[in-house]
């Protein structure tokens, strides 16, 4: 069995986020990047499988510029066994990014595509089920459990109104929920192999894929910085305030 896992490059979530003055961007100099999270939950489960069921080959896969080579050699830490980068300055959208996991998974051909639920970066929460669509295999999103069945899968995945069971054959496309498993800790001897292991880098351009975006940001602004509260004297004066300033009272 062949499983391939995306892994994004992104800030980590307790990184400050200025947005550079033109508003074209976000200032990246002293920004820690990490694995987005929810890919490392995808990561997680990959190894579960290959642990549990031996003669698997776990393979990831970024697409960005060089610099995501560091969190793909975190996830070859964790265990993966080998990865692909596929090269490209642009920022892609989620289409594109779609377009591109595609060419690979008909390259490498794997029975299952695991991917975290959404980035933490954009929080687009669309590129497992575009994929699915254009390679028409099943999916299951949002899934906090997974297990084989036969020639297929069953998944447990989370809905508004509690729990759903998903049961599909593979190739299919899953995307990971926070409360799929917990990720495991790098170990030194694990660091020490990623370094050996292939690390393939392709040219988004030689894949024959259609780049141009569908979106395309126009400006980034901060957000209005939050306004100091004042104290009231008593409730009356507080229920003024909120019918006649905050218009929250009728």
């Amino acid at each position: 069995m062949k499983i391939l896992v995306t892994v994004k490059r992104v800030p980590d979530a307790e990184t400050s986020i200025k947005v550079n003055p033109e508003g074209t961007g976000i200032i990246e100099s002293g920004i820690k990047w990490v694995v987005n999270p929810f890919d490392e939950y995808a990561v997680e489960e990959a190894l579960r499988v290959k642990e549990a069921k031996g003669d698997t080959e776990v393979v990831l896969c970024s697409i960005g510029r060089a610099e995501s080579q560091e969190q793909l050699r975190t996830g070859l830490a964790m265990g993966a066994d080998r990865a692909i980068l596929v090269k490209t300055d642009k920022e892609p959208d989620t289409w594109v990014v779609a377009r591109i996991l595609k060419a690979i998974v008909e390259k490498e051909k794997p029975d299952l595509v695991i991917m975290g639920k959404q980035a933490i970066d954009d929080d687009s929460n669309v590129v497992g089920q575009i994929l699915a669509q254009i390679l028409g295999w099943p999916q299951a999103t949002f899934i906090s459990k997974l297990e084989f069945q036969g020639g297929g899968v069953q998944c447990i995945r989370e809905i508004d109104g509690g729990l759903e069971t998903v049961s599909m054959p593979i190739p299919a496309v899953i995307t990971a929920d926070l409360r799929l498993n917990e990720p495991r800790y790098a170990s030194l001897p694990g660091i020490m192999k990623a370094r050996k292991k292939p690390l393939e880098e392709i040219d988004a351009g030689s894949l024959g894929v259609d780049t141009t975006p569908k979106l395309t940001i126009k400006k980034l602004t901060p957000p209005p910085a939050r306004q100091g509260g004042r104290k009231v004297e008593s409730v009356d004066e507080l229920v003024q305030v909120l019918k006649s300033e905050a218009k929250v009272l009728g």
